[in-house]
């Protein structure tokens, strides 16, 4: 093990090497990313990196230090979530974290915190956390991690060092699939196109199921027609039926417009992430405008945007086809 052997974002990795082999690292750093795409993983890295018994200025994943980290039990590394029941990662916890981080270190180097992920925490605990980052215990070091900063308080932002991770070429991700997963050649190429560069989510699709429900999805959508906002509502009322279930759709319906509007502009079917759907896609593009497809893209982030803050799933999805409809 070691950090040669991440995946990707060699220039993050390489950052925080040289920061730990110089004894230089930031006492805090704020993880900005895509779900899915490492950023825990590195995280994780640099608390073994800095505890390894066997290594220095980088992990060798097998002694004790490193092994009581990967299964979260080291007395000097704590991993801050929201508790089991809860949406949000209570001001409770940050007053703990903020107590044990000033006890001395067990092991004689840094204590450390992951709070993954920051943006569940709400104003109070992050103003509670705040009072940490401005004066941070001797030899401690906190990890925030998140989707993105959005939902953080300035203040917070402006005093962590910040770490933006993207999304991993999709050749990455399937050649990992096939490596560590021994996911067949076609099948790991079709999941990572439809992870868009996140090895997390393409640990989690389910291919089988996947394909029935892309049909299913294209053949609602094309069979929308112009002015047909009776089946908008019908069909925005199928895909609402589950919170997760109208997130999958959002995802893949990204990936749809995205193709249609390659294909309509370049012509080039190798860029695109339902290849396997090409009939459907010279179809469905030869129908379609290039201001349409764009207006979709934004109307689906939007909408996914909407479900991620618990809106009305069937008023959200009945807005975005009214305007798929509206639009034809």
């Amino acid at each position: 093990m070691g950090f040669s052997e991440l995946i990707g974002h060699s220039n993050q990795i390489e950052t925080l090497r040289r920061a730990l082999l110089n004894d230089r690292l930031h006492h805090a750093y704020l993880f900005l990313g895509p779900d899915g795409v490492g950023k825990r993983t590195l995280a994780m890295a640099l608390a073994q990196a800095i505890h390894c018994s066997e290594l220095q200025g980088d992990y060798c994943g097998r002694c004790v230090n490193c092994a009581s980290i990967i299964h979260g039990n080291h007395a000097d590394v704590r991993f801050i979530g929201p508790l089991l029941g809860k949406k949000e990662i209570a001001i409770q916890q940050i007053r703990e974290l903020e107590r044990e981080l000033r006890f001395r270190s067990f092991g004689g180097k840094q204590k450390i915190a992951i709070v993954d992920p920051v943006t569940l925490m709400n104003a109070a605990a992050q103003n509670a956390l705040l009072k940490t980052l401005e004066e941070p215990p001797a030899k401690s070091l906190i990890i925030l991690i998140a989707p993105n900063g959005g939902g953080l308080l300035p203040t917070v932002r402006s005093r962590c060092l910040r770490l933006s991770f993207a999304p991993l070429p999709c050749a990455e991700v399937a050649a990992f699939l096939q490596a560590k997963h021994r996911v067949k050649a076609e099948e790991a190429a079709f999941l990572a196109a439809m992870a868009t560069g996140s090895i997390g989510v393409a640990l989690s699709l389910d291919q089988e199921g996947l394909i029935e429900k892309r049909k299913t999805w294209t053949e609602m959508l094309g069979s929308l027609k112009p002015g047909d906002y009776q089946a908008a509502v019908v069909t925005a009322e199928a895909l609402a039926a589950t919170r997760n279930g109208a997130l999958e759709f959002f995802k893949w319906a990204e990936s749809w417009y995205r193709d249609l509007l390659v294909y309509r502009v370049t012509r080039n079917s190798e860029e695109l992430v339902n290849l396997d759907m090409l009939a459907q896609i010279e179809q469905q593009a030869a129908a379609s405008k290039v201001e349409n497809s764009l207006a979709a893209m934004a109307g689906i982030a939007d909408a996914a945007a909407g479900i991620q803050r618990n809106l009305n799933r069937r008023m959200v999805l009945e807005k975005l086809l009214f305007g798929v409809v509206g639009a034809r």
